[in-house]
């Protein structure tokens, strides 16, 4: 199949740090991968690509010139919102837990209905449980994974992931959810 798109690699990552019984958005897992974009690029410094010293007059190296600014190639991380993270899911997802990158009204993934309610149900995924015949949804308010982990393997208890993340935090009812990262203010 070939090497996946950084950006594919990217989702897929988010997609495995999920822990089992809780879920993201689609658009949980763009501004995740946005927010780490912004830390990784306010890390970087501006000179990182500084050219040769210049001579001086006398022929000695002048300690204070850095050469002409020569940027470096953009990273090709990609960007994307909703759509872009269901297009990876939906081309690339099968090796991942994708049940757990949802949709933001927490309707089951159309045609894998089934399957998903399996592996929620085995996980103790938070459903909402209709009084018809209707499907279930997801209850987001609590199946909603809020980035901490000491739910997920390999990170200590009370901290995060190492991942960049802090959590995912709603912003009140009816508001998407925010990722922060540490060191973001609230």
């Amino acid at each position: 199949m070939g090497e996946l798109p950084e950006y594919a690699e990217r989702v897929l990552e988010v997609a495995e740090l999920i822990p089992p019984g809780r879920v993201l958005t689609y658009g949980d897992v763009a501004r995740w991968l946005r927010e780490e974009d912004a830390e990784l690029d306010a890390e970087e410094p501006a000179a990182a690509s500084a050219g040769p010293a210049a001579e001086q007059r006398d022929g000695s190296a002048d300690p204070g010139f850095r050469g002409p600014a020569i940027s470096r190639p953009a990273r090709s991380r990609g960007t994307g919102g909703p759509r872009q993270v269901g297009r990876v899911m939906a081309l690339y997802g099968g090796g991942v837990p994708w049940w757990r990158v949802v949709r933001a009204d927490g309707a089951l993934l159309p045609g894998h209905e089934q399957r998903a309610l399996a592996h929620y149900r085995a996980e103790g995924t938070p459903l909402r449980e209709p009084a018809t015949g209707a499907r279930p949804r997801l209850d987001l308010s609590r199946a909603r994974w809020d980035g901490t982990g000491g739910d997920v393997p390999g990170a200590e208890a009370g901290h995060g992931t190492g991942h960049g993340i802090e959590g995912v935090h709603p912003e009140g009812p009816g508001e998407p959810a925010r990722v922060t990262h540490p060191g973001a203010s609230l």
